[in-house]
């Protein structure tokens, strides 16, 4: 037998191969799989399908239920177009209801009144003092008002014009040194030196500079009186912010959690050198006794816009607006008493209320607390539904 080449050996077995492998590709290519193809298209579309998130209904509540919910609703009312300022600021007496109590004469302290942080009503007194001066003073007026009684009396059928006249001004003038002094400028009492000063006012004793015994130079002051049903809050701004805030606005000083309500009264025409700020005064009315002098404080001022502008828009609290499905909505109730999400365009922030843009409109009632309580009963709802 003849051996065959390798090479053509080679060449015979090719179509052989060939053959085989076509062979296999057929197996491996089954019916079901075909068949298969189409249903899992099928399958996919289903499953984006059912994943794609419905829009969340209306829910209708009951008062009851709302309050269980704690889901509070509000009317929008239009507001004009603000922006709410920050500011520090520090309480201060009242110049116009403060008073120094002071001797206007030197003088002895003989006995003490009143104490520091004492209330005292107008006319009550203060302090004792006792001056060498003022017993010359009221021992002048005592004669003068003696005198001028008996002259009076005699009339002048007896005593001369000229000496009647000497006797008034004599008389006006001694009561006009003893008020000077600090006396009531009549003759009442010794002429011991002694006089008392009373407050002007009503107030509390805020200071006191003085033992008892002690030499008081006049002018120098032995109470501060302060009148702290009203108080000052000096508020530091820049001073190109100043000029956007009147007098007569409102302000809202916050202390202690507090929020109490103030009038800007004005605004100094000086910027500090070395701050650059210029200071805003409110007066404060002060209620329960809850500011002091020195206490600091945070100030809210309702600026409008820099030009002057008047658009009406509605806010709602901050609180209110929720994220549901990609957008910003505000909870409103519709005309069928349900409620319903709305989405809405937001602007700016001033303080803790969001100006609505777009979306709502003053009239609509919103729920302005417990708007994440009502998006979860939503969505539960609608988990609800789908099972």
């Amino acid at each position: 037998m003849r051996e065959i080449p390798m090479d053509r050996m080679r060449f015979l077995m090719l179509p052989l191969t060939v053959a085989s492998l076509l062979a296999l590709a057929a197996c491996s290519k089954s019916p079901d799989a075909d068949a298969a193809k189409p249903g899992a298209e099928a399958s996919t579309t289903e499953h984006a399908e059912d994943g794609e998130e419905e829009a969340a209904g209306p829910v209708k509540m009951d008062a009851a239920a709302m309050k269980a919910a704690g889901i509070r609703l509000q009317t929008l009312q239009p507001s004009a177009l603000s922006e709410e300022l920050r500011a520090p600021g520090e309480v201060v007496d009242t110049g116009y209801g403060t008073t120094l109590i002071t001797p206007r004469v030197e003088a002895l302290v003989v006995r003490r009144h009143a104490r520091l942080g004492d209330e005292v009503r107008a006319g009550a007194p203060l302090v004792t003092l006792a001056s060498v001066e003022v017993s010359d003073a009221q021992a002048e007026l005592r004669i003068a008002e003696q005198e001028w009684r008996r002259v009076s009396a005699l009339g002048r059928e007896a005593v001369a014009g000229r000496r009647i006249s000497e006797a008034k001004v004599a008389v006006d003038r001694a009561r006009a040194k003893a008020q000077a002094y600090g006396l009531p400028g009549t003759a009442s009492g010794g002429v011991n030196g002694q006089f008392t000063l009373t407050a002007p006012h009503a107030g509390r004793i805020t200071e006191d500079d003085f033992v008892v015994g002690e030499r008081i130079e006049p002018g120098k002051a032995l109470f501060r009186l302060v009148d702290e049903s009203v108080v000052w809050v000096d508020a530091k701004l820049p001073a190109g912010t100043v000029p956007r805030i009147a007098p007569g606005a409102e302000a809202t000083v916050v202390f202690n959690g507090e929020r109490l309500p103030g009038t800007v009264q004005e605004s100094a025409h000086r910027t500090s050198d070395a701050t650059r700020n210029a200071i805003v005064r409110i007066k404060v009315p002060n209620t329960g006794d809850r500011l002091h002098g020195g206490d600091f404080v945070e100030v809210f001022f309702a600026a409008r816009d820099a030009d002057k502008t008047a658009t009406t828009h509605v806010s709602v609290p901050t609180g209110a607006l929720v994220q549901l499905q990609g957008d910003t909505v505000v909870f409103r109730r519709n005309a069928e008493g349900a409620l319903e999400p709305v989405p809405v365009r937001t602007g700016e922030v001033i303080g803790d209320r969001t100006l609505i843009r777009e979306g709502l409109k003053p009239g609509d009632a919103v729920v302005v607390e417990g708007a994440f309580a009502l998006k979860s009963q939503m969505l539960k709802s609608q988990l609800g539904e789908e099972e």
